[in-house]
């Protein structure tokens, strides 16, 4: 009897890759593509001439797939959400304009430990 040998897929918790775009860049990629075929789209209803909407549709989808393609190059996978979340929800200073607040915190340190 031959034993089984199955294939080991090596690529297990790697980053999803797709001609150098990484992770969510992908989606901003394909959104770019789709867009970029409703701005051809609507200039060609629009009775714009071909070749105008060609080239508005090539500058528009060149230049954005650029960026996106620096975008996934310079912060990587998941650097772009954390920067986002970083300049989101973090504040740049907490105030407190009143000592009373480490006051009772020192209260309560001092009654949990007895």
């Amino acid at each position: 009897m031959v034993p089984i040998i199955y294939p080991i897929n090596r690529g297990i918790n790697r980053t999803l890759e797709f001609r150098g775009l990484k992770a969510q860049y992908i989606w901003y990629g394909v959104a770019i593509v789709v867009g970029d075929m409703i701005l051809f789209a609507f200039l060609y209803i629009c009775h714009c001439p071909p070749w105008l909407c060609l080239i508005f549709a090539g500058v528009f989808g060149g230049s954005a797939m650029a960026i996106v393609f620096f975008l996934s190059n310079k912060f990587g996978q998941y650097g772009l959400m954390k920067r986002r979340a970083a300049f989101l929800y973090i504040p740049a200073a907490i105030c407190c304009h009143s000592c009373i607040l480490f006051i009772h915190l020192n209260k309560q340190y001092e009654t949990s430990e007895e």
